[in-house]
């Protein structure tokens, strides 16, 4: 028999166990107690059973940030994922650490079986087997080593998916503190919006209620004027008896100039002057605030449908002509600009040219000048007036609108629509309407700016021709000359 001494015993160990690196990492501080149990296998002996695995600890903690997840704010969430995902990222730490012990245990089992098997080829007998029984017991522990791979290979698997939810899910998260950021940036300008919308109402509240209670006091004021009015009706005074005095005085003077008119063409007439102006005559009062026709006097006259007409101005008679652009209708209104200028209308029928004209200079309207300072003193100007035409087309609207004259500018607005606004410039145009029926004396033509023109219709021949000397003063005072198209004198109020 073959004698084992103490220093082939040494020598053995020596052989068998070479020295491990220092570097080895082991996942635990001691080796793992094994024992052999039914059929020969080894069996790991833990210590505690109640110990979870590493895979029921994240699937515990996965469920629980699941319950938790819709009770948790948006922050929150948004925490708790973060955590996962390092918690996550620990773990595969750990998988990393656990796959490079798991490298150096089979290192370790293949060299300890290689001295094993060294060992039994130099020993026998009983040593032998106990070699024998060794080199069994590494085998079953490489099997188990190889089984537990497996299971930290799938847990690692688990693991990375595990790791991948948790940063969708940050990610996701991280998306929805965006969304509900901006939802509540949105928010808040909104409820800004909101706020300012509310002051600007109370602003437009607050201005009308100022407007409202300046025209309630202007109201109340022409309602006391109205009462002063009346009263004076009931109890007359010696200045309203001299006004009703001056307006009788005013038509008996229309009247009587309307009959020495016509006397003078009656005297003209028997005195024998056949002439082709004898065809026509001029039919209406030669004053401002009338209109002027042309009526054929003669049944040798053709018919003025069949003729031309144009009518001029003349600043005496016998005087250098100026034609009135547009003035070709056989009824004619004299305007502010007419007053103190004698008109005259030439009437042309083929080669045969007439002519009629007023036999003096036109009047101006009695008490208009009176009114015009009047209202120059008043801080606000308006008219009610009507849309006839806008830019040469009918206005099939009738509604009443409001022309407002400022000193700097006109305006004409429906409500408070705004029409048209515009301040006094060389482009503007105002004037009386040239030509038309027997409302011509209510009309005016007023071109707003090149390519925008109205035709309004006044309630009276006074607010017309008041609101025409308005104008041209305010513009006057703006150094521009305000009137109609090709009128090229200076104006005056």
């Amino acid at each position: 028999m073959t004698r084992v001494t103490r220093d082939f015993g040494d020598t053995m160990q020596r052989d068998a166990v070479p020295p491990v690196s220092a570097d080895v990492i082991f996942p635990s501080s001691r080796f793992p107690h094994y024992k052999i149990g039914a059929n020969n296998q080894i069996v790991e002996v833990k210590e505690d059973s109640t110990a979870l695995t590493m895979k029921e600890v994240v699937a515990r903690e996965t469920a629980q940030l699941l319950e938790q997840q819709k009770r948790l704010s948006v922050r929150d969430l948004a925490s708790k994922f973060e955590k996962g995902l390092a918690a996550a990222a620990k773990l595969s730490d750990e998988a990393r650490l656990k796959d490079a012990a798991s490298l150096e245990k089979h290192v370790l089992l293949k060299k300890l079986r290689d001295a094993l098997e060294d060992l039994r080829g130099r020993v026998a007998g009983k040593n032998k087997d106990d070699v024998e029984e060794a080199i069994a017991m590494v085998e079953a522990l490489a099997v188990q080593l190889s089984q537990r791979e497996g299971e930290l290979i799938q847990e690692k698997t688990e693991v990375k998916k595990l790791a991948t939810f948790l940063k969708q899910a940050s990610e996701d998260a991280k998306k929805l503190v965006e969304e509900e950021r901006a939802y509540a940036r949105a928010e808040i300008e909104n409820a800004r919006a909101a706020v300012q919308r509310v002051e600007e109402a109370l602003q437009e509240y607050e201005r009308m209620s100022g407007t409202s209670g300046k025209q309630d006091m202007e109201e109340l004021m022409k309602e006391v004027q109205e009462a002063r009015r009346i009263k004076m009706l009931h109890q007359p005074s010696k200045v309203m008896d001299m006004e009703h005095e001056l307006q009788a005085l005013r038509v008996q003077l229309a009247e009587k100039s309307k009959y020495s008119v016509q006397l003078q063409k009656e005297l003209a007439r028997k005195m024998g002057e056949e002439t082709v102006s004898q065809l026509y005559e001029l039919d209406g009062t030669e004053a401002l605030g009338s209109f002027l026709q042309i009526q054929p006097c003669s049944l040798a006259a053709p018919e003025l449908s069949e003729c031309s007409i144009q009518w001029f101005r003349l600043a005496c008679e016998g005087g250098k002509k100026e034609p009135i652009s547009g003035a070709t209708k056989p009824v004619y209104a004299p305007e502010p600009f007419d007053v103190g200028r004698v008109l005259q209308a030439e009437i042309t029928y083929g080669d045969q040219t007439t002519s009629v004209t007023t036999a003096s200079a036109i009047d101006p309207a009695a008490g208009l000048g009176n009114y015009v300072e009047a209202l120059v003193r008043r801080h606000d100007i308006e008219f009610n007036v009507v849309v006839v035409q806008m830019n040469g087309t009918d206005h099939t609207s009738e509604s009443i609108h409001v022309l407002h004259i400022g000193r700097m500018r006109m305006k004409l607005h429906k409500g408070k629509t705004s029409v048209a606004k515009e301040y006094y410039s060389a482009s503007m145009q105002l004037c009386g309407v040239r030509g038309g029926g027997n409302a011509a004396a209510q009309a005016a033509f007023w071109q707003v700016k090149t390519g925008l023109s109205f035709v309004l219709a006044f309630e009276t021949e006074r607010e017309r021709n008041a609101a025409i000397m308005l104008a041209r003063r305010f513009a006057y005072d703006c150094n521009i000359m305000l009137a109609g198209p090709d009128d090229r004198a200076a104006l005056g109020s």
